[in-house]
């Protein structure tokens, strides 16, 4: 069905702050939540750094529910709060059935599962924590959004590691244009601030020692963060009937897979994904003013995303405003380009693109213009957002002013 999908409403949390109003404003002044962790449980592992939320905002969460939410179904219940509130929909019996949630997670409640296993191998503990597998399905976060906000419709959980936002936006998408939903709630979470899951990403050699630089010559890796990011999705017809504002179209997506590498990036894999998002949104490459890269700072992954966008793009590539907002936030895996997602329609709303932070020596495997370090004004009908995850699995969204 050809029903256009739009976005009325957002939410998001990650180091940045914890409202979208903050992360937009880290996001434009090019600031780096990323730092000491000084939070979460790491069991002695010294000098850890990563964008983290340092304070969570107050809410009327039900301690009963709390009792049964890990870190990463909080953040997500705190994030589609906020999207609700903006897009001024509510949910009641008359159209519950009607409301859905799906919500992207790259690892879920791997802090519940890391627990429990601390708890009765080291702990000496007989049982585990009563809500403990509950608090680990990668399906938790939608589940707790979809019982705190009463939605009855599609609720499901997408996991495809560092894409898992995008795939969720467009798994939500598909449930509007074929009817199945007028609403859903969309986006995705992470918490991966646990001892075993830090351990995890050391072992691939990924891991930067001080921050986060993408495209930068001297760019030595990845620095994870946590966050969440919502949108709040319905069909053109339904916002405009009951005068929603609306902040941007969800234009386009493509998807692909590399079938390659678990691990290593590849360009055939991206270049795919972005090309079926131009064709699916009917637009030429120079119709995209902006594009928020994965850019996770890595050396591989930076050079090879750089080598795709400039055979989808051709010369147009070096004409379009380019930005790695990892720098500021972090990689929040799951959550990553759903917080992105932020930073695309709040391009488009202001016609302002955040910069490339933290970005030191022009590498000329990467000669795109990244915006270094300064926000550029630039009016920005059409941006993109790409995710590449580990497992070569790929989704490009595109968003359109309306």
């Amino acid at each position: 069905m050809d029903r256009r999908v739009v976005i009325t409403g957002l939410g998001g949390l990650c180091g940045l702050g914890t409202d979208v109003g903050s992360i937009w404003k880290g996001m434009r002044e090019g600031r780096s939540a990323i730092g000491p962790i000084v939070n979460a449980q790491l069991h002695g592992l010294e000098g850890a750094i990563g964008a983290e939320i340092k304070t969570l905002p107050e809410h009327d969460i039900e301690p009963r529910q709390l009792l049964s939410m890990g870190r990463f179904s909080l953040l997500a219940v705190l994030a589609a709060r906020e999207a609700m509130r903006q897009s001024g929909l509510s949910c009641d019996e008359g159209n519950a059935h009607r409301f859905g949630a799906i919500v992207g997670a790259g690892f879920g409640g791997f802090d519940a599962t890391e627990k429990g296993y601390r708890d009765v191998l080291l702990g000496g503990a007989s049982r585990v924590e009563l809500f403990s597998g509950v608090k680990a399905m990668p399906s938790a976060a939608a589940c707790q959004v979809s019982m705190s906000l009463g939605l009855r419709g599609p609720v499901f959980a997408v996991t495809t590691a560092c894409a898992s936002g995008n795939h969720a936006i467009a798994s939500a998408v598909d449930q509007i244009k074929y009817g199945r939903a007028d609403v859903m709630l969309a986006g995705g979470s992470d918490a991966a601030f646990v001892y075993m899951m830090m351990k995890a990403w050391e072992a691939m050699r990924v891991l930067a020692p001080d921050t986060c630089r993408p495209f930068s010559a001297d760019r030595k890796g990845v620095v994870l963060g946590e966050g969440a990011g919502m949108a709040v999705l319905e069909s053109y017809e339904h916002a405009t009937a009951r005068g929603a504002k609306i902040l941007a179209e969800v234009a386009g997506i493509g998807l692909s897979a590399d079938a390659s590498h678990i691990a290593a990036p590849a360009v055939h894999g991206p270049e795919g994904a972005m090309r079926a998002c131009l064709a699916d949104a009917k637009l030429n490459p120079e119709d995209v003013e902006y594009l928020n890269a994965h850019g996770t700072g890595t050396k591989a992954n930076d050079q090879i995303e750089t080598a795709a966008i400039k055979r989808v793009f051709g010369e147009h590539a070096h004409s379009m405003s380019v930005s790695s907002t990892k720098s500021t936030h972090g990689h929040c895996l799951g959550a990553a380009s759903a917080i992105e997602m932020i930073a695309c329609v709040m391009a488009i709303q202001e016609g302002v693109v955040p910069p490339t932070a933290n970005y030191r020596e022009p590498d000329p495997d990467c000669d795109l213009d990244v915006t270094p370090n300064v926000p550029r004004e630039r009016k920005v009908r059409v941006a993109m957002s790409n995710a590449f995850a580990m497992g070569g699995t790929n989704a490009v969204l595109a968003f359109k002013h309306v």
